[in-house]
């Protein structure tokens, strides 16, 4: 058999000021998509559900083509260039005749044009392939429209966060995909979306609520009560109509009931528990002079505000100021995006002395803030490429760039600052540079959950900062137009009969 394997992933935060072009697609050194062997190449190895698609297909004799291998940082729309260029590569590899397609995508992907960029795309699929069976991976944090369930034959989600399922996650769409293909399997597709925008701070699997309806997905899928079973917590700040905690299903056509009582049980939980997934916000003063108490370290300060995880810039500076302001000692902070200061700091050189303004370039008129430069005066410490390897459990083995990147020292406090947005969910945006991670009691980071993937393990302690910025859990500062309403807790009355 032949199949086409395809990787296109974006988290598109409609509330960023940053538009997403065709030359963001790639967290490497180059940029722009992968075609081809060198798609296969970059994620050959890697926890990557493209990764277990070829993995399984090359296992059973089989042949595949990858047409594309498109990973961006998540931020503002995507382009329509970069989205029909993207979409008409995958569908012409399509049009050219395949047994079956594997698609390794996000299911967060706004596009200039189409509020779910993904089930555009899976539409544009059928038209030229109306049978061809399609499995697709998705994050956790996927958003639905029924453009995405009509158009596949297979979903599954990722059933951790921060991410650390995603080749298992692939590997289970694969399988469902390779039973229908044998005709040991029927599947169809139950799901439903919940009236109700969870707080990302309390989504995680790892912990109540979302804990125990995880667990009891996972435990259908494996014990076969259903053939997959996929929770996801949803991405809340995406101003569209299908935003909103999500369950889908893949029952056999012959045990259709069952999926149907379990998608009742999952979506009662959840719903029941709605109030629980509101994240309580800490003033970010208070937070940062908890962490200043802290006696031993590394102590993770975590700026979740502003993370380009969810599509921040990471070039608001009012955390890192205020952890000037109250002297913390031992900082290392980053890394946080200004190509001009890099620039200016690549040409004083190592050893330099440099008076400058970081950060603050980006304005967030959706929000009503400005950009607000840090001004800092160090010695310019080291200067790398950007470029390493994920070691950590998340993404493992994937190749990333920060682009060229600078270490300046402000009178002990090592701040990070780089060409390339990438959020840190891995230690090597730090330690590339020669940063002993261990010798330093605070390390401040723009992240939400991922970040526990590489830094929870060397915490001494986390401390939750609630900077500005356009990934605020505060969701009354967003000017939501497009949402389905009501929905809890925007409106704290809404019933469940509005989903």
């Amino acid at each position: 058999m032949r199949f086409v394997i395809a990787l296109m992933r974006h988290e598109t935060n409609t509330f960023s000021p940053i538009p997403t072009p065709l030359h963001a697609f790639n967290r490497g050194s180059t940029d722009g998509p992968l075609h081809g062997e060198d798609a296969v190449r970059a994620c050959r190895g890697t926890n990557s559900a493209a990764a277990a698609f070829m993995d399984l297909v090359e296992g059973q004799g089989d042949t595949f083509v990858m047409p594309l291998m498109a990973n961006a940082v998540p931020s503002g729309v995507v382009t329509a260039e970069a989205f029909e260029s993207m979409a008409a590569t995958i569908v012409d590899a399509v049009r050219e005749g395949c047994d079956a397609v594997m698609l390794d995508l996000h299911g967060a992907m706004v596009a200039e044009g189409y509020a779910d960029a993904e089930g555009e795309l899976l539409a544009r699929i059928r038209a030229v392939a109306p049978d061809v069976p399609i499995a697709v991976s998705l994050d956790f944090h996927a958003n639905f429209s029924a453009a995405l369930i009509d158009n596949a034959t297979v979903i599954a989600g990722y059933c951790t966060y921060p991410h650390v399922d995603v080749y298992e996650t692939g590997a289970r769409a694969a399988r469902t995909l390779m039973a229908a293909l044998r005709g040991e399997a029927r599947p169809v597709m139950l799901w439903r979306t919940l009236p109700m925008l969870t707080h990302m701070l309390r989504q995680t699997p790892r912990e109540q609520p979302m804990k125990d309806i995880m667990d009891r997905a996972m435990a259908a899928e494996r014990d076969g009560e259903v053939l997959n079973a996929s929770v996801f917590g949803g991405f809340p700040l995406a101003d569209i109509p299908h935003t909103g905690l999500t369950v889908v299903i893949v029952a056999d056509a012959d045990r259709a009931d069952a999926g149907r009582r379990l998608l009742d049980d999952l979506c009662g939980m959840a719903w029941e528990r709605r109030a629980d997934f509101v994240f309580p916000i800490e003033p970010m003063e208070s937070s940062i002079a908890r962490a200043r108490a802290a006696e031993a370290g590394p102590v993770i300060l975590v700026d979740h505000g502003d993370n380009c995880g969810a599509g921040g810039p990471t070039d608001e500076m009012t955390v890192l100021a205020e952890v000037l302001r109250q002297e913390l000692e031992g900082v290392v902070a980053g890394p946080f995006w200004d190509p001009a200061a890099v620039a200016h700091l690549i040409e004083a050189g190592v050893g330099s002395t440099v008076t400058l303004d970081v950060g603050g370039k980006t304005d967030m008129p959706a929000l009503g803030l400005k950009g607000r430069p840090l001004t800092l005066t160090g010695r310019v410490q080291c200067i790398t490429d950007g470029h390493y390897q994920v070691t950590g459990p998340m993404f493992t083995g994937m190749k990333l760039s920060l682009g060229r990147t600078v270490v300046l020292d402000v009178g002990g406090t090592l701040v990070v600052v780089c060409e390339k947005p990438q959020e840190p969910f891995d230690t090597g945006v730090f330690t590339h540079a020669g940063i002993d991670l261990s010798r330093r009691k605070y390390v401040l980071i723009k992240s939400r959950q991922h970040f526990r993937a590489g830094f929870e393990p060397i915490a001494k302690d986390i401390v939750l900062v609630a900077g500005p910025g356009v990934c605020s859990s505060d969701y009354s500062l967003f000017p939501f137009r497009n949402l389905r309403r009501p929905i809890y807790p925007l409106e704290a009355d809404t019933t469940l009969q509005a989903a």
